[in-house]
């Protein structure tokens, strides 16, 4: 496992009147950069003629000035940026992805990650289907493009294919005429709309998109929901709604959202707020100041803070300038980056016993590192409190976390770990309480298998981040 990714951003926008669109796609993927930073693309739909940009690396860097303008004007428009939980970082695999079929063009952009890719994906190479990407994105083209061409819409193929498709998926989807956007079943990711001052419609992953295009947000689209965006204005597919038990990853609210998003009702910053509150209930200690690592152990240092009444403080600074290390493609990567990311603010430290809360402990490293500097500081003691509870289970829906073998929590104990990583004490919010953190009396389910194995689907037989690279591999070893 080279690196625990989180998953994806999706964002599109369906204007009435030409338009510089790809700007408002472009503010949108900003607004979701922290989803994904591997790769990202942009395809601009203009009265059926589609332009498209994407390559490896931020937003920024990648749409420049140059860049932008090529895309032109048009109606609508598609955005993505990338972590790949199945396929390698690579070009090839940015998306959105483009189709052309004998009944038109499509283009998708997809966040999340199928259960039954590997068996959609053999069928379909069975029956000739020849494959460019080593992504289960592409599988789910592959399977919309088949239903429309007996289809006599692309929202009509977009719900026979939701019949096929299996796990975690939020689509944006975009025609010649139409954007649409789907969820899966459970509603493992995130998806919502909203209506800029001026009529277009916008999806994306994230409420904080739609606010940094200037986008009132309407609602969430409900689990196994198509929406449909067209010169009538939208209207609601529910086929596939209330079918399965909703299950949105839990993780959203303690680390993969941004905090000044919504999800389903519930603000991510007061879920988070919650976390700490829990903590400082579960896990109590005599400390004199509550430090968080940034960014997603802040509002859980806080909330543990209120709660405990322990005095809140700045014990880390954060460098803005460099990505997350929990998401570096290489142990060494990882462990470099930590050494540049942050510095202790020694004064607040400095001959104190500190309550460190951080989000989550994956191999330990990160975290011994930050307690490491710390004591260089001169913190006299430190206690280590996490607002999720031990990483135990792979996960199958769009965290990239496809084996036990590097989660330090399958191996140690909670006592081992507080060594492992040189706190003096270390606590973990507790199952039962990481089902409570919203403040949503609607919302009905989450899903928290990587911490407590009950899995809303089956469990499945290929479940590694590679597959396919690998099945590759060994065809050409038998040619």
């Amino acid at each position: 496992m080279s690196g625990i990714h989180e998953e994806c951003g999706v964002f599109g926008v369906y204007s009435s009147v030409t338009r510089d669109v790809a700007a408002t796609v472009y503010y949108g993927l900003f607004a979701l950069q922290h989803r994904g930073q591997e790769s990202c693309g942009i395809v601009v739909n203009d009265d059926g003629v589609f332009t498209a940009f994407k390559d490896t690396g931020l937003v920024n860097d990648v749409f420049t000035p140059s860049v932008m303008e090529s895309l032109g004007e048009g109606k609508l428009a598609v955005g993505h940026c990338r972590y790949g939980t199945t396929g390698n970082s690579d070009r090839n695999n940015a998306q959105p992805l483009l189709v052309n079929h004998i009944k038109g063009k499509m283009a998708l952009a997809h966040n999340g990650n199928l259960v039954n890719s590997a068996e959609l994906r053999e069928e379909l190479e069975l029956q000739g289907s020849i494959f460019h990407t080593t992504t289960d994105s592409e599988v789910i083209s592959y399977i919309i493009t088949k239903e429309r061409i007996s289809s006599g819409s692309i929202e009509e193929a977009v719900n026979k294919a939701m019949y096929r498709l299996k796990g975690a998926y939020s689509l944006v989807v975009m025609s010649p005429t139409k954007l649409i956007a789907a969820r899966d079943e459970h509603g493992f990711r995130p998806l919502c709309y909203g209506i800029t001052p001026g009529g277009d419609y916008v999806v994306a992953s994230e409420s904080c998109a739609l606010a940094a295009v200037g986008a009132t947000m309407e609602r969430d689209l409900l689990p196994g929901e198509i929406l449909v965006f067209d010169k009538n204005g939208v209207r609601s597919i529910n086929d596939h709604c209330g079918v399965c038990e909703p299950s949105l990853c839990v993780f959203e609210y303690i680390y993969f959202a941004r905090p000044d998003s919504v999800i389903e009702g519930s603000s991510v910053h007061n879920a988070r707020v919650r976390a700490g509150a829990f903590l400082a209930l579960e896990h109590p200690v005599q400390a004199d100041v509550v430090v968080g690592v940034p960014d997603s152990g802040i509002d859980a240092a806080i909330g543990f803070a209120r709660q405990s009444g322990i005095p809140y403080g700045i014990g880390l600074i954060k460098n803005r300038y460099i990505a997350r290390t929990f998401i570096s493609p290489g142990q060494k990567s990882r462990e470099d980056k930590v050494r540049i990311k942050m510095n202790p603010v020694c004064s607040t430290v400095k001959d104190k016993r500190v309550v460190l809360i951080d989000d989550s402990i994956v191999r330990g490293t990160t975290c011994a590192r930050i307690v490491g500097l710390l004591r260089e500081a001169g913190a006299k003691e430190i206690h280590l409190r996490i607002s999720a509870p031990p990483f135990l289970n792979p996960c199958y829906y769009g965290t990239d976390i496809d084996s036990r073998d590097n989660l330090i929590a399958c191996h140690n104990t909670v006592e081992e770990i507080a060594k492992i990583v040189g706190a003096d004490s270390l606590g973990y919010l507790s199952v039962d309480n990481v089902t409570k953190l919203t403040d949503n009396p609607c919302h009905k389910g989450y899903c928290s298998a990587c911490f407590d194995g009950r899995y809303p689907t089956e469990i499945p037989q290929k479940a590694n981040k590679n597959r396919f690279e690998q099945k590759l591999s060994e065809r050409s070893k038998t040619e």
